[in-house]
């Protein structure tokens, strides 16, 4: 066994016991949370964002068909990433109006995977919390997967990884590659929110402007808590996983 896989074993036990306390917390938290609840949105919405989701899913399932048969020593990244994303995304933090915010943990797998792969680990980890924990829904799945799974990640990757991966100092790309990925969530869920509900008196922009500043006291602190602390995993990473990272083409950006 590599001294990657002990290291990761150690590391997963940890991880574990991080979901397990976690999951007591999300179970007993109040209904109004940033994965959308269920029964939340009003139907043609719920389906609208279930439509949007479909093709990106699509996409996903192929992508992560491909890696497991062309390169299969990376399935246990792959289940590191997907396991990221289920735990920190389970961690609630509480936020103003009795509402909570919570990492997204997506940013990390984007810059290993991709953004496409990432919209399947995602919703994975999103159909387990809202059976397990009750942390978000089915109905809602879709809209929860455009907003912490597809725009997050594709918004990141995009328009911050790519541009800056190799040209900038490695820890500023990861940092901001991170930081993104999870802001931009809750940009992507303030506007969901402003479309289903806009405000009787000041339409879409009022109620977009009352979401996004209820959960940017919490969100924002909490983007760059995510940014610093996948900063760390891939250096440790970058030490132990040299290899997998070579052949994923991330290594010594």
């Amino acid at each position: 066994m590599t001294k990657f896989k002990l290291r990761w074993r150690q590391t997963g036990a940890a991880l574990l016991a991080i979901m397990l306390l976690s999951a007591n917390q999300t179970v007993w938290a109040k209904p109004a949370q940033m994965h959308i609840m269920e029964g939340f949105l009003p139907l043609r919405w719920a389906i609208f964002w279930w439509a949007v989701a479909i093709p990106f899913w699509v996409i996903g399932f192929i992508q992560i068909k491909k890696i497991l048969k062309e390169k299969p020593e990376q399935r246990l990244m792959l289940g590191m990433a997907g396991g990221f994303v289920f735990i920190l995304s389970a961690l609630k933090i509480p936020s103003v109006t009795g509402s909570s915010s919570h990492p997204t943990g997506t940013g990390l797998g984007v810059m290993l995977f991709g953004p496409f792969v990432v919209t399947i680990l995602g919703t994975i980890a999103l159909v387990f919390q809202a059976l397990l924990l009750a942390h978000g829904g089915i109905s809602t799945l879709g809209a929860n997967s455009v907003s912490m799974a597809i725009g997050g990640p594709l918004v990141a990757y995009y328009l911050v990884w790519l541009p800056l991966k190799g040209r900038v100092p490695a820890w500023v790309s990861v940092f901001t590659t991170a930081f993104i990925a999870d802001l931009m969530t809750y940009v992507i869920t303030s506007t969901q929110l402003a479309l289903a509900f806009p405000n009787p008196q000041t339409g879409f922009l009022g109620s977009w402007l009352t979401f996004a500043g209820i959960f940017a006291v919490t969100q924002f602190p909490l983007a760059i808590a995510e940014g610093i602390l996948i900063v760390l995993i891939f250096n440790f990473l970058q030490t132990n996983a040299a290899p997998e990272l070579k052949e994923l083409g991330v290594e010594g950006i």
